[in-house]
């Protein structure tokens, strides 16, 4: 089901899927409105990679037509958004929960991180707190490495989380684990907003390296991680490549509508 308040603007639509995020800044006001006003949400950033697992995975797609805030991760999408119209910034969720933080710690908005592992949720917390001046971070939890968002551990997940009183949970565990996972708190935690941010947390723990900001600003952070780990990241890489076209067709007429209504 969507959910009824769900912005309605003019972005690229993929599978049903629509980019109504456009931009960090639009993300971040967004995303802050909503836990302030007491709302349950889930925020998904959509990627070649999730775009592949749409096709193939439909409790994935389900999952993501209930996110209330969808931004384009990915400079193909961003490409082809703004094609069609939309003035479409790459908004990852790795970059969000830096801003969302110091956001939270200014309107006094509890947060929760779930997912990646014990040393990573630990050292991420500390840095957080360190540096966003009020931030409050309720809890955390790590599931184990074969955590099912249907499982017995994913229920008591669900109850740490509401007993926390978090308003908002970063939900680290990846595609399509986080967002199937997020998708079923939207029926169970009241007043919580739920953001996918796959391995943002490893990031700011530093248990993983980024991409250098100069690859992040040209596109060409895939290639970067795809050096370090070409036999994992490889085939993946292929995939989304072969995506590409697929979703070129599926946006032209998009394209042509929005071209035609700004010559019209």
């Amino acid at each position: 089901m969507l959910d009824a308040r769900m912005p309605q603007r003019d972005g690229l639509t993929v599978d049903g899927i629509s980019i109504n995020t456009f931009s960090m800044r639009d993300a971040i006001d967004s995303i802050v409105e909503a836990a302030l006003a007491g709302d349950t949400f889930s925020v998904c950033t959509l990627n070649l990679d999730h775009v592949d697992k749409l096709d193939k995975q439909p409790e994935f797609l389900s999952a993501y037509r209930r996110a209330r805030f969808v931004t384009a991760d990915g400079f193909p999408i961003v490409i082809l958004g703004r094609l069609s119209g939309a003035p479409i910034e790459r908004t990852t969720g790795a970059d969000l929960v830096h801003p969302l933080c110091a956001e939270a710690g200014r309107n006094g908005l509890p947060v929760y991180l779930f997912g990646s592992n014990k040393l990573t949720l630990h050292r991420a917390a500390r840095r957080l707190a360190r540096r966003y001046p009020g931030l409050q971070i309720v809890g955390s939890h790590s599931p184990g490495p074969t955590f099912d968002p249907h499982s017995d551990e994913a229920n008591d997940a669900i109850e740490r989380i509401r007993a926390s009183g978090a308003r908002l949970c970063f939900v680290a565990l990846g595609a399509p684990r986080q967002e199937i996972f997020a998708a079923r708190c939207l029926d169970q935690l009241p007043s919580t907003g739920l953001l996918c941010i796959g391995a943002a947390l490893d990031f700011i723990a530093n248990t993983q390296n980024r991409a250098p900001r100069f690859t992040q600003k040209t596109g060409l952070e895939w290639a970067w991680r795809m050096m370090r780990d070409p036999q994992r990241l490889g085939p993946r890489y292929a995939r989304c490549a072969a995506v590409v076209p697929k979703l070129a067709i599926r946006s032209l007429l998009q394209i042509i509508h929005a071209r035609r209504r700004k010559s019209a």
